[in-house]
């Protein structure tokens, strides 16, 4: 297991990192939506995935923790489908068009942009919020304007930057809502 798995692993056995509720993004753009099939990537222990699920959305949540699935499953709720996936160490295959939500919480990975864009089915939701950094960036986290480029195109229903994201954050986020555009 790779070091970065394993330091997952420990602040997940310590509590850490283990927040409740859904950062106030994802309530705000889902709690009004018809539920549909959500990605959650890198979901941690599920505080989205299991908020989504309880609005009665069928999620699929990857993670490459398995100390964070265990503790996603330990909950058992019927409509998440929990699977341990190294997003960095194995290609993300997902037919196009999957899902109606995509939902990036504090995971960045440039490489997983294109797979995002192609599972949404037209008119999907994406939201994202990451870690900001100065240009040109880090490999985990994004240099400001980058999210907004990388959705040029798409429908932009909200783009924040530079302040922290929830009470406890130390470091400054972006956030990104957009739609996919229709077909």
């Amino acid at each position: 297991m790779s070091g970065h798995i394993e330091r997952w692993n420990q602040r997940y056995q310590a509590g850490e990192q283990v927040a409740k509720s859904p950062p106030r993004l994802v309530v705000d753009f889902t709690g009004s939506l018809a539920p549909g099939c959500a990605l959650d990537l890198a979901c941690g222990p599920g505080r989205n995935a299991l908020y989504l699920a309880e609005l009665g959305w069928r999620v699929t949540a990857l993670d490459a923790s398995p100390v964070a699935i265990d503790l996603l499953l330990a909950r058992a709720h019927p409509r998440i489908d929990a699977r341990l996936v190294d997003l960095e160490a194995t290609g993300l295959e997902i037919a196009p068009g999957t899902f109606d939500l995509v939902l990036s919480s504090y995971y960045f990975q440039r490489s997983l942009i294109p797979v995002m864009k192609s599972v949404l089915r037209s008119g999907g939701l994406l939201i994202m919020i990451v870690l900001l950094d100065p240009p040109p960036g880090t490999p985990t986290r994004a240099y400001p304007g980058e999210l907004r480029a990388l959705f040029d195109g798409w429908r932009i229903l909200h783009n924040r930057e530079g302040e922290l994201g929830e009470p406890g954050d130390r470091q400054a986020v972006a956030e990104l809502v957009a739609r996919q555009p229709a077909e």
